[in-house]
């Protein structure tokens, strides 16, 4: 069948580009310089400034830091005639170096006021996102590009307009945000309680840069140790090509020949490695079956530590052997850089370390308490008691950052129980801001839903899901499953679906059961004391 060619017309018509989507597990920035008076030319002189700033901090704040993938970057680009720093970074599954980037940026906003900034990932306005208790009504996914700026170490909010008071606020365009900002700054939302929530991971840094590495005494060889020294950053790709290892990666580790290995396993030295805390748990929570190569191997010099960890230097030794030989990581800059360094030692240019050479260097090994949870422990934390341990227990569980995140989930679940006006609303928001898309895939199979959702009376009906609620509830509290299918069972409710719709009597009849379930939660909760956020009274 022929084609007809005015069906390509629209390529060369205004086409701009199939829609573009951020990649999972990254964060874009930008920054602008917000000046009327200023030409193209002294803005781009204004952004090499901050791009020299951002540079100066990251060489003081970040100088013995190592990301889990990807770094943070600025270039000066153009956009629609407008200049402006841009950068992004793949965090992958260290949400840590996502906060420590907004830490670096919020920091270059208080050094240049004239400098607005706006940061957002995969999920959106993930600020908002972490705001999502304090917000306005009417914020909501939808509406929120290009609305939250950072400027002077501040939060601001591109408001809705003045005129749009009961419509629906339809979403802002980059330029029309940009204006706005130029002509009524003054205008801007800037609220401390949506600042705090939006900023509460930032009270930890600086420190966090440090607290976010693990130091670990491995066995490995002689060369990649030497390889290790010359750039301790090396190791986060090799520990995600041993994490993300499928049987290509696999095929060097087979053979029994250690000849054509880039690290055979000999000469195996001491040393002290760095990682980021999430590389070290992904290595230490892997099971691996030992390759033949390493499982001939018997050399271990009496200068070896009994505290050197062998099974993991075999881990990083084989992730940094699948890394070099993967033929997908061949353009990768850190495969090339080591490659370059190998080489080097093949021609002679470069010698390995010596005994001495290495015992220079020292040995650091952090505590790995952090990666045990004793689930008494979090229990207690749970229960208001976390404060108040048994003799010979350390306190709380994990780090002390994820204590504190445990109670503010707690915090956030009262308010939820005890919002009786809206609370339907502010679980679907909460909900939607998390993950939107399923939210309107959800709302579009049922045409019933979607016309109670527009109804004249303005209200949303609610779909309670009891399965992700009981849980939720069992994953928080360690509550039997048949504390919440019994309440249900009671009310008339089938435990494991949905409540049966399509009559008025049985929609009220749901609606008092889903409110009854959460007055027996909240019941349950307190009896257990895990609404008590502060600790009990030791006098």
């Amino acid at each position: 069948m022929a084609s007809n060619p005015d069906d390509f017309r629209w390529f060369g018509e205004g086409f701009n580009g199939f829609p573009k989507t951020l990649p999972d597990d990254c964060v874009h920035y930008a920054i602008y310089i917000i000046d009327a008076k200023a030409n193209d030319f002294t803005i781009r002189e204004q952004l090499r400034k901050v791009q020299v700033a951002a540079n100066a901090l990251c060489k003081n704040l970040l100088k013995d830091f190592i990301w889990q993938r990807d770094g943070f970057g600025l270039d000066i680009v153009q956009r629609n005639g407008r200049s402006l720093l841009q950068g992004q970074t793949n965090f992958g599954d260290s949400v840590e170096d996502e906060w420590l980037i907004v830490y670096l940026l919020r920091e270059l906003s208080r050094q240049f006021p004239k400098c607005w900034i706006r940061i957002f990932d995969s999920d959106g306005e993930f600020l908002l996102i972490e705001a999502a208790d304090a917000i306005p009504k009417w914020l909501n996914p939808e509406n929120a590009e290009h609305r939250v700026w950072i400027n002077q170490g501040k939060l601001f909010i591109v408001p809705k307009a003045r005129s749009n008071e009961k419509a629906r606020v339809e979403a802002l365009r980059l330029d029309d945000a940009l204006i706005f900002i130029q002509d009524r700054a003054s205008d801007l939302l800037h609220s401390p309680s949506i600042e705090a929530e939006a900023f509460y991971r930032l009270r930890k840094y600086p420190d966090q840069i440090r607290a976010s590495l693990h130091h670990a005494i491995v066995m490995i060889p002689r060369r990649l140790a030497y390889v290790l020294h010359h750039d301790a950053a090396y190791v986060s790709p090799a520990v995600e090509a041993f994490y993300l290892r499928d049987p290509i990666a696999l095929r060097p580790m087979q053979s029994k020949d250690s000849s054509k290995l880039y690290f055979p396993p000999e000469d195996l030295v001491a040393v002290s490695v760095k990682f980021t805390k999430v590389g070290y748990a992904q290595l230490k929570g892997q099971t691996f079956q030992t390759p033949p190569v390493w499982a001939a191997c018997t050399t271990r010099g009496p200068e070896i530590p009994d505290e050197a960890n062998s099974e993991t230097g075999m881990k990083v030794t084989c992730g940094f052997e699948m890394l070099l030989s993967d033929p997908q990581n061949v353009d990768k800059k850190p495969v090339r850089e080591i490659k370059l360094l190998l080489e080097d030692l093949e021609v002679g240019e470069e010698q390995l370390p010596s005994n001495d050479d290495i015992s220079r260097w020292g040995l650091t090994r952090d505590d790995e308490s952090w990666l045990d949870i004793n689930f008494e422990d979090f229990d207690r934390e749970l229960s208001g008691r976390g404060d108040h341990q048994s003799p010979g227990r350390t306190a709380g569980f994990g780090d002390k950052m994820a204590q504190e995140n445990l109670r503010k989930i707690v915090a956030r679940f009262e308010n939820l129980l005890h919002e009786e006006d809206g609370s339907a609303e502010d679980a679907e928001f909460l909900d939607d801001m998390d993950n939107d898309d399923e939210s309107e895939d959800s709302g579009t199979t049922d045409g019933t839903a979607s016309d109670d959702s527009t109804s004249g009376s303005g209200e949303k009906g609610v779909d309670f899901d009891e399965d992700r609620f009981d849980s939720m509830m069992r994953e928080m509290m360690g509550l039997p499953p048949s504390a919440v299918v019994a309440n249900a069972a009671d009310m008339g409710l089938r435990p494991g679906s949905q409540a049966v719709s399509g009559e008025e009597d049985a929609g009220m009849h749901e609606e008092k059961g889903i409110r009854q379930v959460m007055k027996d939660m909240e019941a349950e909760l307190r009896q257990a004391g895990a609404l008590s956020l502060e600790p009990p009274s030791t006098g």
